[in-house]
Order: C-alpha cells, then sequence, then structure tokens
C-alpha cells in the first residue's frame, strides 16, 4: 500500500511534486486533450452544417444519417488500428500524424464538390477521431500522477464538450450566411496549434519503458513526479509492462480480465445507447421538425452545448474528490429521468411552455451525462485495466463506444419514422440506459487516488475471488 501512502501523502501537502513538474503534467494534458476539442467539434459542427448540405446536395432521411455516420466507421477503423500505431510508434508521435490527418480530412469536408467526397473525407476524419480518443487518454493517464490523475484524464471529455459548443457557436454565426463550407473548414485551426504544441511534449514513461529506454523513462518522471516517488513508480511500471506481448485476446476474454472488459463495454455501451449523439447530431434538425425555425434550433443548441462545457467543469472539479462511483452512477440516473421527461413532451405540441420544458429537459439531459457517463467512457477505460494490457483491453471499450455511435447516428432519423414521432425513440433509449446503469451499479470499482498499478492488483484478486466464487 505505498503507493498509495504516497497519493494521501501528495493530497495532504499540496504535492512535494516540483512546480515545472506540475506545469509539464497539466501542459501536456491540455495540448493532448486537443484532440478531444477536435473530436467535439467535427462531431458537433455537422448537426448545424446538415441544415445546409441537405438542401445544397438534396439529401434525404437516409443520405443524411450516411453523412453523418460516415464519420463513425472511420472512428471504429481507427481505434482498431490506434492501438498498435501508438504502441509501435508511441503515443506522441501518433498524436503528431493525427493531427496532419486531421487537417487534410477537414480541408477536405470544407473543399468538397459532392456528397461523395464529403463522405470519404468524413469517412477520413473519423479514423483521425478513432485513434486520437484511444491515444489521448491512455497517454494523459500515462503522463499523470495518481491524485491528479481522474482530473487530467477527463480533460478529454472537457474539450469534447468544448468542441461541441464552438462547433454551434461557429454554426450560429454563420447560419444567416448558410456558409457550411466554413463551418467544417474552421477545425484546421485547433489541429495545427496541436500539432506544434506536441513537438514540444515528451513521450510517455510506460512507453519508454516498454520499448527498453529505461533511462528516458526515469527522466520524464523526474520532471513530473516528486523525486522520492520516482524509483518506486518506476518499479512498479517495469513490473506491470514484464508481461507485456504475452497477452493475447483470447487471455482477454478468460476469466483474469473477463469482467473488467465486461465493465469498460457496459461504460462505453451506456455513454451512447441513451442517445446522446442523437442530440448532439440531430437536435437542430429534430427541434426543426418540431416548430422551430433554423437559427432558432441552432441558437437551443448552444444553450444546451453551453451547460454541457459547465458540468463537465463541476466533473472536472469533483471527480477526484466525490469519487468515480458518485458522479456516474447519480448523473445516469438523472439522464435516464430525463430521457422520460423528453419522451412525454414530445407526445405534446410542442409550443409555448412545452417547447420551453422541451429545451429545459435536454439541458438537463445534456447536463447530467456531461458529469457522468460522459467522462466514464474514457476514464473508466483508461483506468481499470492493468498496464500491459492496456491498449488492447481499452480497446474493447472505444469500439463499443463508436460501433454503437454508428448505430445510433445511422437509425435516429429511421426510428422516428417509424415509431411516428421521437418520443418512442428517447424511451427506447431510457431503457437501454437503465440496464447499463444497473451494471454499473454491480461492477463498477472506486477507483480514485490510486496508481495505476494498485487498481490492476485490486481488481485480479476480485476477479479471482468471482472465478473460484462461481
Amino acid at each position: 500500500m505505498t503507493g498509495g501512502t504516497a497519493s494521501e501523502q501528495d493530497n495532504d501537502t499540496g504535492g512535494a511534486q516540483p512546480r515545472n513538474g506540475t506545469a509539464l503534467v497539466v501542459g501536456a494534458s491540455i495540448i493532448a486533450a486537443f484532440g478531444g476539442l477536435l473530436f467535439g467539434y467535427d462531431t458537433g459542427v455537422i448537426s448545424a452544417a446538415l441544415l445546409y448540405i441537405q438542401p445544397e446536395f438534396g439529401l434525404g432521411d437516409m443520405m443524411q444519417q450516411i453523412v453523418v455516420s460516415s464519420i463513425l466507421i472511420g472512428a471504429v477503423v481507427g481505434v482498431i488500428i490506434g492501438g498498435p500505431l501508438a504502441d509501435r510508434l508511441g503515443r506522441r508521435n501518433t498524436l503528431l500524424g493525427v493531427t496532419v490527418l486531421f487537417t487534410v480530412a477537414t480541408l477536405g469536408c470544407a473543399l468538397t464538390p459532392s456528397t461523395g467526397l464529403l463522405v470519404l473525407s468524413r469517412g477520413f476524419l473519423g479514423v483521425a477521431i478513432g485513434i486520437s480518443s484511444l491515444v489521448v487518454p491512455s497517454y494523459i493517464a500515462e503522463m499523470s500522477p495518481p491524485h491528479r490523475r481522474g482530473t487530467l484524464v477527463s480533460l478529454h471529455q472537457f474539450m469534447v464538450t468544448v468542441g461541441i459548443l464552438a462547433s454551434y457557436i461557429v454554426g450560429y454565426a454563420l447560419s444567416s450566411a448558410g456558409s457550411w463550407r466554413w463551418m467544417l473548414g474552421v477545425a484546421t485551426v485547433p489541429a495545427v496549434l496541436m500539432f506544434f504544441g506536441l513537438l514540444g511534449l515528451p513521450e510517455s514513461p510506460r512507453w519508454l519503458l516498454t520499448h527498453g529506454r529505461p533511462e528516458q523513462a526515469r527522466a520524464v518522471l523526474a520532471r513530473t513526479r516528486p523525486a522520492d516517488h520516482v524509483d518506486a513508480e518506476l518499479a512498479e511500471i517495469r513490473e506491470a509492462v514484464q508481461t507485456e506481448g504475452r497477452i493475447t485476446y483470447r487471455d482477454l476474454l478468460g476469466p483474469r480480465y473477463r469482467r473488467w472488459i465486461s465493465v469498460g463495454v457496459a461504460a462505453a455501451g451506456s455513454s451512447q445507447v441513451v442517445g446522446v449523439n442523437a442530440v448532439i447530431y440531430y437536435a437542430p434538425t429534430i427541434l426543426k421538425n418540431v416548430g422551430f425555425g433554423d437559427t432558432g434550433a441552432i441558437l437551443a443548441s448552444v444553450g444546451i452545448g453551453s451547460l454541457n462545457v459547465l458540468f463537465t467543469i463541476f466533473a472536472l472539479v469533483f471527480i477526484d474528490r466525490l469519487g468515480r462511483r458518485p458522479l456516474i452512477l447519480g448523473g445516469t440516473a438523472v439522464v435516464i429521468g430525463a430521457l422520460i421527461l423528453i419522451g412525454f413532451l414530445f407526445t405534446q405540441p410542442v409550443q409555448g411552455t412545452v417547447a420551453v420544458l422541451l429545451i429545459l429537459a435536454l439541458v438537463v439531459y445534456q447536463s447530467a451525462f456531461a458529469c457522468s457517463l460522459g467522462i466514464a467512457i474514457w476514464l473508466v477505460n483508461s483506468e481499470i485495466f492493468p498496464s500491459s494490457v492496456r491498449g488492447k483491453a481499452g480497446s474493447f471499450g472505444i469500439v463499443t463506444h463508436w460501433g454503437l455511435d454508428l448505430l445510433v447516428s445511422i437509425s435516429v432519423l429511421t426510428l422516428i419514422d417509424l415509431f411516428g414521432g421521437a418520443s418512442g425513440v428517447f424511451w427506447l433509449y431510457a431503457v437501454l440506459g437503465a440496464c447499463g446503469l444497473v451494471y454499473l451499479y454491480r461492477w463498477l470499482p472506486e477507483t480514485k487516488g490510486r496508481t495505476l498499478e494498485q487498481i490492476e492488483s485490486d481488481l485480479t484478486a476480485r476477479s479471482a475471488k468471482h472465478t473460484h466464487a462461481g
């Protein structure tokens, strides 16, 4: 329990960690989290742009869904190839390549002359998003000391919400001119900033040690940890890394890891089956269909996105104080209640008081999601797995995230038509979310203030206990 004591000492003293080390860790986390900003902007901006792309290219419901979901098909591919790339090239170098792909694909979307090329460019953009969604949280987790890890890893989700809000604001600002190409093209700016920021960052100490560079790993830890913690953490990482490469995907589905794979998948799956991306991608379209004007529908999304950011800040402040379980489980329960209310409101004529209540319910839904399931997918999958299998094991949750995101995005308008309105769709999301909540209540571990290696030890013991009990 030495690592736990060290974490407590850091919390009590405000950190024996050198000030410049703290600045490096925070700076690296912020720069890496620009991947989340790009993720949020590129997925969110289509909600406003689609209102103008649809008439220009004459898109029906199915083609609209293909344009939206093409980025998610690419994201699934990105997650699949992202792990091996990051393991081979390093976290930092992989992210450098991702920023180049972000820039090229974004320009392709903005300059496209046809629907086909738009779909193709968004597919490549999705590859960049998928890779960054896997690598960014891992890089931040591996750079962070235990007592700050929850907050710093959650910066990724915070930047996702900032990106979504920025996309809504840009969409609203350009809505009067219908300039959807500029809406899409603005994302080149953060991609370029991220590229130059990454040039000054070190590689993850875990990756360096894994690839036979112990002195470089020690140097990074010496810059980011208290001096009396460096040797202990280096030893913990070395012990975990010794099993690297001996674990196969078949092993991950065996008794030792199966339970924790399922927790990562449940966290990722629950974050999608509550329909958050139906709101992010289609809120303006849905609101327009029930009587809002184009600009009014986009403006409503700006309000929703603003509170999304505020409540993510709330999660950042309290995730390492309250712990993971209270925020994730409590917020998910509120999400489910809001979905039930939204479904009911869509059964009523959407005007006057009902319209106001609908916007408020969407605000509550998005805000609760931001400080619960919104952070769960990235934080849980970056914490609960042993260092030696984190890349492979985490990919199960991330693939689940993008696969279900794709399923939601390509089906929401079709389901609305099938159910004869949006109410049935939101009630379906509520039922699926309740199933996820029950599972997470049973199995989600509390990981607040613990080293990644301590979490590994505890989960391995618990898994063995349940295996023997079975």
